[in-house]
């Protein structure tokens, strides 16, 4: 595993440490160089309580391609619009050791305008 790897997983762990202390319902982002997946995970349990990515038909439906940040925005639209429906109001992002930059960024800025709060 190279350096920049390892130094993604790191921050990731750190970020999860704190997250579970919480208790609050954690929105998970991650990212390939053709797709974006995000997650919703109930704080208490762990259990998967929505998911979306560019790898679902109707998402990927309408886009030139999946891994740019119009993608990422579709995704971060649907999953906020799920969390909504869950009735799920604050979340704590868990952008899995990524920067908050790009397409990590397109999706939490998507998700907040469905009314999320972060």
């Amino acid at each position: 595993m190279n350096q920049k790897k390892i130094n993604r997983i790191r921050r990731g762990k750190r970020t999860r440490l704190n997250i579970r202390a919480s208790g609050k319902a954690s929105l998970i982002v991650n990212k390939t160089p053709r797709h974006m997946y995000a997650q919703i995970i109930n704080g208490q349990d762990g259990r998967v309580l929505a998911t979306v990515s560019t790898l679902q038909s109707s998402v990927a439906e309408g886009l030139k391609y999946t891994g740019n940040i119009e993608a990422a925005a579709k995704v971060g639209r649907l999953i906020g619009e799920k969390a909504k429906s869950l009735g799920i109001e604050t979340i704590a992002f868990d952008r899995s050791g990524f920067r908050y930059h790009g397409r990590v960024k397109a999706l939490a800025e998507a998700a907040r305008e469905t009314g999320l709060e972060f």
